[in-house]
This record gives C-alpha cells, sequence and structure tokens, in this order.
C-alpha cells in the first residue's frame, strides 16, 4: 500500500511527472541532451530570477552543500546553526578540513540579520552558511533582512540551501545577492529526490578559481566548463532532467504567483487546524515555514501511536525529528498540495483521535 506523504520530503509526485521519468533514454553527450539540459536550466533561471550560473548535480543537496564549502571557504566560515540541518552543515564544514564557527541559536529560533552582523564584523570569515528554511523546526529565517546586512560585507561569499523553499515562494537569488544557492528537488518542487539545482556567482567563480582542494565531483570550475556546452560533468541523472522539464512546464503553466499564493494558503490553513485544537505552534508565527508546519505537542498525545495509525490507513506522517521528537510534529503543505490533500489527513486524524475533532 502506498501511503501519501505528508511528511517534509520525500512528497507526493505527480504522475504527469512520474510518466516523465519513463521517456526513453539518451545519451548524456548526444545533442538532445543538451537541448533538454538548455531548456531545463532556462526555466530555473527564470524561476530563480537570476542570471548567474545554474548547475545540475546528480546528488542529494548535502553534496553540493559540501561542495560549496570545498569551493568557496579560503579564511574560515560562519555557520548559522538553527536546526538539526544547519548544525550538520557545520560538521560538514569540519569534515572538509575548513576553519569555522557554528553561531547558535535556540531550536525553533530563526538566524537574525542581527546576528550575522554582529559575527560578520569581526572581520574573521570570508564566507557564510545558512538555510533559509530549517525543516527539523519549521522556521523560515527573514532572508531578505538577512541579504540587506551582506551587502555591507561583499568579500564573504553568500551560501543559501533553499531546499525546502525554492518555488514556494519568491526567492530573487539575483537581487538577494547570493552567491551560491542551492536546493534539492524532492520538497516543493515536487520531483523525486536524486537531483540538485545550484547557483554560482561570477565572484563565487572567481573564489573557485583559486581555491585548492576543491575536488572532482563537485568542482564549480568543472560545472561551470561543461555548462557552456549545455552539460554536466559527470553522467546526469537523465530521467529526472526530463521530470524536471515536466515539473517546470506545471509550474509556470499554473503562474509562480499563484503557486506562491497557493502555498501561503495551505501553511494558513494547517496553521489554523492544529491550534484550533489546542496545540501550538514551534515557532513564532512570523517565523514560521510556508511548506511545513511544526507544532509543541501541546495536548500530550502519544505521536507514535498516531504515526502508526496512520501509515496503516495510508498516511505518512511526522512525529518530530532529532531532540524534539515526539515533542513535536510535523506537517508538510508543499509542492504539488492542496487543501483537499489535507482535509484527507485531518479526517484520518479525527478518525483515529476523536478527541481532536
Amino acid at each position: 500500500m502506498h501511503k501519501k506523504l505528508f511528511i517534509p520530503g520525500p512528497v507526493e509526485v505527480h504522475q504527469s511527472v512520474l510518466t516523465a521519468m519513463s521517456a526513453p533514454m539518451i545519451g548524456h553527450r548526444m545533442k538532445e541532451y543538451a537541448e533538454l539540459h538548455g531548456r531545463v536550466t532556462t526555466g530555473l533561471k527564470k524561476l530563480m530570477f537570476t542570471n548567474d550560473r545554474v548547475f545540475l548535480a546528480t546528488s542529494s543537496a548535502f553534496g553540493v552543500m559540501e561542495g560549496a564549502i570545498r569551493n568557496l571557504v579560503g579564511k574560515r566560515c560562519a555557520n548559522f546553526c538553527n536546526g538539526a540541518f544547519s548544525d550538520k552543515w557545520h560538521e560538514v564544514t569540519l569534515r572538509c578540513g575548513k576553519q569555522a564557527d557554528a553561531i547558535r541559536f535556540d531550536w525553533g529560533k530563526p538566524v537574525t540579520p542581527q546576528a550575522v552582523e554582529q559575527a560578520l564584523s569581526t572581520g574573521k570569515y570570508d564566507s557564510m552558511t545558512m538555510i533559509h528554511n530549517e525543516t527539523s523546526t519549521g522556521v523560515m529565517s527573514p532572508l531578505k533582512e538577512i541579504a540587506e546586512v551582506m551587502r555591507k560585507f561583499p568579500e564573504v561569499m553568500f551560501i543559501v540551501d533553499t531546499v525546502s523553499s525554492m518555488s514556494a515562494l519568491k526567492i530573487p537569488v539575483d537581487d538577494l545577492g547570493i552567491d551560491s544557492c542551492i536546493f534539492g528537488v524532492q520538497k516543493a518542487f515536487a520531483l523525486p529526490p536524486g537531483l540538485t539545482v545550484f547557483t554560482a556567482s561570477e565572484k563565487a567563480l572567481h573564489r573557485a578559481a583559486g581555491m585548492e582542494g576543491r575536488g572532482y565531483y563537485f568542482d564549480f570550475m568543472e560545472f561551470a566548463a561543461n555548462d557552456d556546452k549545455d552539460n554536466t560533468p559527470s553522467t546526469p541523472c537523465i530521467s529526472l532532467i526530463y521530470a524536471m522539464d515536466t515539473q517546470l512546464e506545471r509550474i509556470f503553466a499554473e503562474g509562480l504567483e499563484k503557486r506562491w499564493a497557493r502555498h501561503a494558503d495551505l501553511a494558513d490553513y494547517v496553521r489554523g487546524w492544529v491550534t484550533g485544537r489546542g496545540f501550538e505552534l514551534f515557532p513564532e508565527l512570523r517565523y514560521c515555514s510556508q511548506t511545513l508546519t511544526c507544532s509543541q505537542n501541546s495536548r500530550s498525545i502519544d505521536l507514535a501511536v498516531l504515526k502508526k495509525k496512520l501509515g496503516e490507513a495510508g498516511f505518512a506522517f511526522d512525529d518530530g525529528y532529532g531532540k524534539i521528537k515526539g515533542e513535536t510534529f510535523r506537517i508538510a503543505h508543499m509542492g504539488d498540495m492542496t487543501r483537499t490533500d489535507l482535509d484527507e489527513l485531518f479526517c484520518a486524524i479525527i478518525t483515529i483521535m476523536p478527541e481532536l475533532a
């Protein structure tokens, strides 16, 4: 039995996208692939509001997150950490042999412009990393305000993970001055996992060109050289790129403004449902994610039992992540989801636990 996914990724994939993956295989050095690749990267530039290079990597997002560290961190990196995945990015930075400091925030709190300015004002750092939408806690940090601070530090590489936010709201990469914007495709973009999209500004490429030890698989210079030929350094996941081509068509057919509005509506809908049943939101409302809701288990229900019974009923439900597992639960509302999908989940929850009606 297929469990309908309401977890923070992977998410449900539309049948037309799955069908696109069954297209006959082509060689990745054939002109047919170059045409596909060029069409997809052109669409991605439109979606991301960028004229920077847009690259496709056959990897989970953490592959490119490590690659960005190897390519762009020279002197020292400021890793802004406000949840499990931003904590992990700091660990990755250290494992790459780079000098780095974790600027930590309590789980449930955002990265703040003030903290970014305070850290970078020390002059110790030539790069910074942050996660726009921390899925472990359901916190969306104020990217626009942080970008304003970053303008004061043009020598610092601005490296941002938008894994679970890209396409759910407007993220104008060039206007924000992001040097490398990274996202996986299995969350708000609603594709199967295995493909990562990332950008590189001219400043980032200049930094990478002089960086020793940047490796091969995620070498930004290799990606740039192959991008000139509408290609990738290594064999790409062609079936997923067919899927992305189809999903980009669907996204633009819906319309970006309508897509962003739908995600905002779903976020409000889920928050209203959980708070209406006596649960408190884990983050402050103004920092709540647009793509998933993380709620405190204020009523002390047995989330493990709820998860098990929902699974038996055909729904995948998340009972919290890491150190807040069981204390929180998360409901995803991203990708191609609608209110009707959420109503199915809510109906199942109330059937299992009538006291939540």
